[in-house]
């Protein structure tokens, strides 16, 4: 019988999305990811080309119905921007 080697290390290797933990990962061509907060009702927003925005009064509907859509992007643009008030943040205001 002959085994397979495997490869023990006591570090495993860097993960590049740890920076970005809090957030939920979907496939989208414009979303990377988002992380809704409902006690302060805020949606932030990862984008694939790497700015993040806040999204402030957002109820807790608005964040479910984006959560379950189908296609993030078409239903970002169609129901959330532009219809609450939202920043951009820099990479140090990030919440941790």
């Amino acid at each position: 019988m002959v085994g397979k080697a495997v490869l023990l290390s006591s570090n495993p290797p860097p993960n590049p999305l740890a920076p970005f933990a809090r957030f939920r990962l979907m496939p989208s061509t414009i979303i990377r990811s988002f992380a809704y907060r409902p006690e302060a009702r805020e949606l932030e927003v990862l984008f694939t080309t790497g700015r993040r925005y806040l999204y402030c009064e957002v109820p807790p509907a608005a964040a479910d119905a984006f959560r379950a859509a189908f296609s993030k992007g078409r239903h970002f643009n169609a129901r959330i921007r532009n219809h609450y008030p939202y920043r951009e943040l820099e990479p140090a205001d990030a919440a941790p």
